[in-house]
């Protein structure tokens, strides 16, 4: 409360002072995820902090720029607080770079943010922009500047659009939310205060690391649009253009809101979520059609009795004993059900392989006969019905090493030569240890083959 009560009366006694109409924040460096406006949301931010970089291009011949780093996080529920510290860039005329002695000045700035007013979907913030202190050439150490001062009112809308979520910001503010350079020169006009207003799609390209954003705005002077593209869950690089409107004066010379090329880089250190209730995806929680929305780390945690808190631990963790015994308990039904079938495949099994050995049995005696009267024919000088008999063998079981040789030597006695040779040669692979075959075979390479030497068992 006390906190509360000294930002509304810091804003009350600033907003009477002097201002002026420019900024020189760079992109990307105030808090939230606007490059240059305002930003605000209807949930806590699930981040405990975040920080980075941020720079803008004005000129690469001769090569001018600014950059900037910031930190900023949520103090409380409803209140955020943002540092940044800015090296300017030389604002002075776009001809006289090379040889300017005008030297930029170092700002420190503060940043103040207050959500006042949530409802569904919309929120209200108000806050202070630009607190800068800066070193100056005539004075010595950091001077507070408050003529960059910016007291600001934003109203933000969120909407869940399929797998999009879209945040819409309009608001007032007061100073200049200009470009670096926008500092005042001889020309310089404009009005102490304005309207702003923008936009934040959070798109499902690359959603396992939060997903791609698109960042388009009005910052009172002129139109930024950016990219914000997901390196992991927690860092991001952040690129795009302010004031491209203006791209086509980009080489003229320097004026407030010159339009620049902005790179940056942040880090977000998310919050532990002890209790989350609603949609929580997208870069900052939404409210849900309930009106709930998201809770991060111990929001909740002093709201409960701790007798209940602990009834309530006892019951879940009984509920969960069950879980497990029933799980257990079908764990061992399927067990039990697997091994019944395994026993029934292995039953199986045992019948298959004794019907295969009566009938392999079977038909191997059957072979046999067909190769025994084979032998008979062959003795007689019948090779025709010889080579019938053991083909008949042969389809009772083809794996007769015996039966091809038999059938080489019948064709060899039928002037066959080729095809003795090859069945021979099949009765060897057959039977690697069948002697007579392997001689048979080196005989006829020899040329020195005898009818005795023909394979009659």
């Amino acid at each position: 409360m006390r906190l509360k009560a000294f930002f509304l009366i810091f804003v009350m006694v600033i907003t009477f002072n002097d201002m002026s109409f420019a900024a020189t924040r760079a992109a990307y460096t105030r808090p939230g995820l606007m490059m240059k406006i305002p930003f605000s949301t209807v949930g806590r931010s699930p981040y405990l902090f975040r920080t980075g970089f941020g720079t803008e291009l004005h000129n690469f011949s001769p090569f001018n720029s600014t950059a900037g780093i910031f930190f900023d996080m949520e103090v409380g529920r409803n209140f955020s607080l943002g540092f940044s510290s800015v090296q300017t860039a030389d604002t002075t005329n776009l001809a006289n770079l090379d040889v300017s002695t005008y030297a930029p000045p170092v700002e420190f700035g503060f940043h103040l943010q207050q959500r006042v007013f949530t409802y569904n979907d919309v929120s209200v913030s108000v806050g202070l922009q630009d607190i800068v202190f800066q070193n100056s050439e005539s004075e010595s150490g950091l001077n507070l500047s408050p003529e960059q001062l910016s007291f600001f009112v934003v109203v933000s809308s969120a909407k869940q659009l399929g797998s999009y979520h879209l945040q819409t910001f309009l608001g007032f503010g007061t100073g200049g939310f200009g470009a670096q350079d926008s500092l005042p020169t001889t020309d310089s006009t404009g009005a102490p205060a304005g309207v702003f207003a923008g936009f934040y799609l959070n798109t499902p390209f690359f959603n396992k690391w939060g997903g791609l954003d698109f960042v388009g705005e009005f910052d009172g002077i002129g139109i930024n649009v950016g990219l914000r593209i997901p390196l992991t869950s927690d860092y991001r690089l952040n690129i795009g253009f302010t004031h491209i409107d203006k791209l086509p004066s980009w080489k003229i010379r320097y004026w407030s809101g010159h339009p620049a090329l902005t790179v940056g880089f942040d880090m977000a250190v998310p919050r532990r979520a002890r209790r989350v209730i609603g949609d929580i995806s997208g870069p900052y929680p939404l409210m849900t059609d309930a009106g709930d929305m998201p809770v991060f780390d111990d929001q909740f945690s002093d709201q409960f009795d701790s007798t209940i808190a602990m009834a309530n631990f006892m019951v879940s963790s009984l509920r969960d004993s069950v879980v497990m015994v029933n799980n257990e308990m079908r764990n061992l039904m399927v067990r039990l059900s697997a091994m019944e079938q395994k026993s029934n495949f292995l039953e199986d099994s045992l019948k298959s392989f004794k019907l295969s050995s009566n009938v392999e049995g079977k038909n191997m005696n059957e072979a046999m006969r067909h190769l025994s009267r084979s032998l008979r024919y062959f003795y007689g000088g019948d090779y025709r019905a010889s080579l019938q008999e053991v083909e008949s063998a042969l389809d009772l079981n083809p794996n007769l090493a015996l039966a091809y040789a038999r059938r080489g030597s019948i064709y060899y006695k039928l002037g066959d030569v080729q095809r003795a040779t090859i069945n021979w040669n099949l009765a060897l692979r057959m039977d690697p240890e069948y002697d007579d075959v392997r001689n048979i075979l080196k005989a006829l390479h020899e040329n020195r083959l005898k009818t005795t030497s023909f394979v009659r068992e």
